[in-house]
């Protein structure tokens, strides 16, 4: 269906259980710490349901009801994965990047669990159905779903279950079963955006261990189900005004534990149930996580683009274009920003084909693979080069923009800030917008999120050498070793 922000808000208004510090929080659509957040995500339902042709993929029908959210559709084609393209690199715009787990994300990798259901058949349970009930579920809604996959341990040496103990346990696991379902209780991270979702997928995306089976489960929840918490870390756009923190303020899209304590999942929700493989295969052996990493590399680029036009307006304030050196730094930028939507068309282009025979293609796993490492590197660089840019400047900033108009300092502060062709309160607003993407909390947890993004280095360089084919690589060097003189 076509779904409009206030139905969004409307239907995440369900009394959900988050804390915030000592706070209880009664509603994130109210909540002066969360509303903007929500209202973003909103924003991004509007912007859907006012452009149908580009969102939705059957919008030349007559029933608006049976519209469905094109992230959800696999794709069978190169103009279907632009098609898509096209969809993600809109909302992203939207955004500047800033919302890693917009709704499009999981949709994507639900778009690749639904070509490969027999990879939810384990050993001694089958998801088959509850991944259909899923699904068709999220497709009627159109449901924002967020995950919380990240297994919280004591002991990171150790298999989740050696580091446990009976009085102690952590991991989410299911502690009784019935004839509709399971009973669930533990902690999970990290669930990005989890407190302005429809529900929440949780799981294991790292490998598990063969004793690790009590911990290998795959569920879908609702924030609102009774047992259900999320415990959120600091909110950045707290009562913060928008233009001294103008993308903080609007675009924080939450960071929280999710916390289960005897919750009740029926069997229809259960993908995956005590099986390893099968727990950590739903991810990596269908498409589903090369279709969300292929997201985020199209946000990524977006991003970029921004920062790199950011980098420009900082020059161009500082009367510094015409310097060599400063026009080098911008190239450079440009230069990163255009190999990042290089990678994502490229992926488009070289796409895979899923060995389901029914002809579904994905993006290039291993262009995806690399885009991982291109990413977590050359976002600090990016940061770097635009706190160089923007000199000392950044650290003197007035406290507020409203000390322009404060009759004390405000005339010290205009002879300051203005610059040669530039109006000192834009200039000293452009500076505030600098800091909030570079340097304040928001910005260092931008620059710990896109290192950290795909997963640890270790374990991406290491799937990067699993996949790349080192050995058809090796032997291009060895023949010029066997080469004839």
């Amino acid at each position: 269906m076509i779904r409009r922000g206030v139905d969004y808000l409307n239907d995440i208004t369900d009394g959900r259980v988050i804390w915030l510090g000592d706070r209880k929080i009664i509603s994130v659509v109210e909540d002066k710490a969360f509303y903007r957040g929500a209202t973003a995500f909103a924003s991004l339902f509007e912007q859907a349901a006012a452009d149908p042709a580009l969102f939705y993929s059957d919008a030349g029908g007559e029933s608006t009801a049976k519209h469905n959210f094109a992230a959800f559709k696999p794709c069978k084609s190169l103009d279907e994965l632009a098609a898509k393209h096209k969809l993600h690199a809109a909302w992203s715009e939207s955004t500047f990047g800033f919302i890693g787990r917009s709704p499009d994300y999981i949709a994507a990798g639900l778009s690749g669990f639904i070509v490969a259901p027999d990879t939810f058949q384990g050993k001694y349970y089958d998801g088959r159905y509850a991944l259909s009930s899923l699904y068709e579920r999220a497709m009627e809604g159109n449901l924002f779903i967020s995950f919380a996959l990240t297994n919280i341990k004591r002991d990171r040496a150790k298999p989740l279950s050696m580091g446990e103990n009976q009085a102690s346990q952590i991991g989410v696991r299911a502690t009784r079963e019935t004839e509709s379902g399971i009973f669930v209780s533990g902690v999970k991270g990290i669930g990005t955006a989890a407190v302005f979702s429809d529900e929440i997928i949780v799981g294991s995306i790292e490998p598990l261990q063969d004793s690790d089976m009590d911990y290998a489960l795959t569920f879908c929840v609702q924030p609102g189900t009774s047992g259900v918490e999320l415990i959120s870390r600091d909110s950045y756009s707290s009562c913060r005004n928008i233009d001294d923190a103008p993308i903080s303020s609007m675009l924080d899209e939450n960071d929280a534990i999710l916390v289960l304590k005897d919750v009740f999942i029926s069997w229809d929700r259960v993908l995956t149930y005590k099986d390893v493989q099968t727990t950590f295969g739903i991810w990596w052996k269908t498409p589903a996580y090369v279709n969300m990493a292929h997201q985020a590399s199209i946000r990524f680029y977006k991003k970029l683009e921004f920062l790199a036009g950011l980098a420009y307006l900082v020059g161009r304030s500082n009367g510094s274009l015409s310097i060599s050196e400063v026009r080098g730094v911008l190239g450079r930028l440009v230069g990163y920003a255009q190999l990042a939507k290089s990678i994502a068309y490229g992926a488009e282009r070289e796409f895979d084909t899923h060995s389901s025979g029914a002809d579904f293609v994905f993006p290039n796993r291993l262009a995806t693979y690399a885009q991982r490492i291109f990413a977590a590197e050359v976002y600090p660089k990016f940061i770097h080069e635009i706190r160089m840019l923007c000199g000392g400047s950044l650290i003197y900033l007035p406290a507020t923009i409203s000390d322009f108009d404060n009759p004390e300092v405000g005339e010290a502060l205009r002879l300051y800030w203005g610059g040669e062709s530039a109006d000192p309160v834009d200039r000293a607003r452009l500076f505030k917008l600098a800091w909030d993407v570079t340097s304040t909390e928001f910005g260092a947890r931008h620059a710990h999120y896109e290192q950290f993004y795909q997963g640890a280095p270790h374990v991406y360089l290491n799937q990067m050498a699993e996949y790349s084919h080192l050995e058809a690589l090796g032997e291009i060097a060895e023949r010029a070793l066997n080469r004839s003189i």
